[in-house]
């Protein structure tokens, strides 16, 4: 069977995405839907699912169904995300609650769910037993990454563990059951399907960890948005746990100073922040800790035993994550 191209596959999505069908009325409901998925963005967990099922012998094609599901099911994530941390803006254009309002989003984004499910049911009926069990899995845990972030807001202390595991949960695991999907809808056996479903946890974490770094110690030009927004609005990152694990008194007594608002000026804050950061070891920790995800992803991919034609497109896009290409 022909392999397509990376650039082909995230084209079949596109298609797929603009060939959904578009309900009309009431326009209060369907107009902030077809908002929010015109927008564009990377498509890259639906790309993801194209590329596990053709990476295991299977026509990308018999994918396309669940593939939509889990881009709809991201962007309606992104709708009450948006609510709950008040962004006025996603992907450079007003959040679907600033445009029209809470009431609407959090309806609209409730029915962008109930149409993820109606697209996840289009796919082979002997495979949708699986599939509906990842994806619904997937979809609780999502929800407890969450609510486990907004718990962090309150919470005093947090640890790295503890850390780790809300990433896992609101990031990785879509990533994983993207994967995973693809891989059953594919043909891959039960084991294959589970080492595919261990990498992209691994490298999902090792992407959100890198978006924390980015974030401080990024190049604007190349990562896409301005840095220091985590510390700007006091997110409690892996980067800010670890400085606070490995400074001294003195430095902790600083820093939480610093997070409680003992410095207005988001310049100056973001300023000594990266300066106690640096002072800690903090860039070293975090590389080295993402560096250990992404070689435990790889580990696990290593058990499937494919050629490596096949893996190449998977491999690209992964690449691509990690440089922020894709």
């Amino acid at each position: 069977m022909q392999s397509y191209s990376v650039e082909h596959l995230q084209q079949m999505v596109s298609n797929a995405i603009a060939l959904l069908p578009v309900y009309k009325e009431p326009s209060g409901l369907y107009e902030p839907i077809s908002y929010t998925m015109n927008q564009g963005g990377k498509r890259l967990r639906p790309l993801l699912t194209l590329v596990a099922a053709q990476m295991f012998g299977g026509n990308p094609e018999r994918a396309l169904p669940a593939a939509t599901a889990i881009e709809i099911f991201h962007n309606f994530t992104l709708l009450h995300d948006d609510i709950i941390d008040q962004a006025p803006l996603r992907r450079g254009a007003e959040t679907v609650y600033k445009k029209w309002n809470i009431n609407t989003a959090i309806l609209s984004g409730d029915t962008m769910f109930a149409i993820a499910y109606g697209q996840l049911s289009a796919s082979d009926p002997e495979l949708l037993p699986g599939l509906m069990d990842v994806f619904t899995r997937t979809a609780i845990e999502v929800c407890e990454g969450q609510q486990y972030d907004i718990d962090f807001e309150t919470t005093e202390s947090v640890s790295l563990e503890e850390y780790i595991t809300m990433i896992r949960l609101k990031t990785a695991v879509l990533l994983a059951a993207s994967l995973k999907i693809g891989a059953i809808i594919g043909g891959a056996s039960t084991e294959e399907a589970g080492h595919i479903y261990a990498f992209g946890e691994n490298i999902g974490i090792a992407f959100q960890l890198q978006d924390d770094y980015l974030d401080a110690f990024g190049d604007e030009r190349t990562f896409g948005k301005k840095t220091g927004g985590d510390i700007v609005v006091n997110k409690k990152t892996y980067l800010y746990l670890k400085a606070l694990q490995n400074a001294s008194e003195a430095g902790k007594h600083e820093l939480q100073a610093i997070y409680s608002g003992s410095i207005s000026d988001p310049a100056e804050k973001v300023g000594r922040v990266l300066d106690i950061f640096v002072r800690n070891g903090v860039q070293e920790s975090t590389r080295d800790i993402i560096a250990s995800y992404y070689n435990k992803g790889m580990e696990s991919l290593k058990k499937i035993r494919l050629k490596p034609e096949a893996l190449e497109p998977l491999m690209k896009l992964i690449s691509g994550m990690l440089d922020r290409k894709f």
